[in-house]
């Protein structure tokens, strides 16, 4: 059984101090797929190249304190490729992806932090640009490999994967535009949406992101923001989802999918 988590970190130096390593210690995942680091190479030295027996390799944002991504793996990558080609957005360390080709199977898991639109016109539009970009880059890689991408999509697809639906029809993560994308790229793209594959209808224990206002958490007002996104044949291999809420280390909860070897 091969054990994928992903998890938006909203800070590895914060995560850290809320008991980040504890719990990978206690999960076993085989492999972790991180997002917002907030972290640059000399931060990470000596304190984040490896969580547990897992080893990182990462791609970093330009600007200090900002996105980065990353995968802590314990099997040794073929390759390893930071960015997807697009200078706007590999400046903003939004893509890492790793290799696992073997015995004439071509593997990548790939760690992915889209863009928010939520601050403002002119982000939206950033993540607009993101998504029209990335989908080719997808599409080519299908063609090519088997793959797992996880991360924040900062997409909300459905109205079961956020508690307001109504009252965030409006508002970035729910724009009918951005949940077309993800209706194309499951549809016409031919990706799964493997937490929905294996749980088609829930709803409240489906979130995985909460507001930091008000009693979001405590009430459950969530969103499902972090998916495993995968090619046909591996998201077949999945048997199992879970999302861990017994502790708190980010506004992002981590998900984890077990798949068959």
């Amino acid at each position: 059984m091969f054990k994928l988590t992903s998890l938006n970190l909203n800070g590895i130096r914060s995560a850290s101090s809320k008991g980040l390593a504890d719990w990978v210690q206690q999960a076993r995942p085989d492999c972790i797929c991180v997002q917002e680091i907030k972290a640059q190479a000399p931060d990470m030295q000596g304190r984040f190249e490896a969580l547990v027996d897992l080893r990182g390799y990462f791609h970093f944002a330009e600007k200090k304190g900002y996105s980065g991504v990353g995968i802590y793996t314990r099997h040794e990558p073929t390759a390893v490729i930071s960015g997807f080609g697009n200078p706007e957005f590999d400046a903003e360390g939004r893509y890492v992806e790793v290799r696992l080709d073997a015995a004439g199977h071509k593997r990548s898991i790939i760690s992915c932090y889209f863009p928010s639109g939520s601050s403002g016109e002119e982000r939206q539009l950033a993540k607009y640009r993101f998504l029209a970009a990335i989908y080719p880059h997808l599409m080519a890689l299908k063609a090519d490999r088997e793959f797992i991408l996880c991360g924040d999509i900062n997409i909300a697809h459905q109205a079961i994967d956020l508690k307001n639906w109504k009252g965030n029809q409006k508002n970035s993560g729910f724009l009918p535009e951005e949940r077309a994308w993800m209706t194309q790229l499951l549809g016409d793209g031919g990706l799964v949406d493997v937490y929905r594959q294996l749980h088609p209808t829930a709803t409240d224990e489906a979130y995985t992101w909460w507001s930091n206002r008000g009693q979001a958490y405590a009430n459950n007002v969530g969103w499902r923001l972090d998916y495993h996104l995968a090619t046909p044949q591996w998201a077949a291999k999945a048997q199992c989802a879970s999302i861990f809420k017994g502790s708190k280390f980010s506004d992002h909860a981590p998900i984890s999918i077990d798949y068959a070897d």
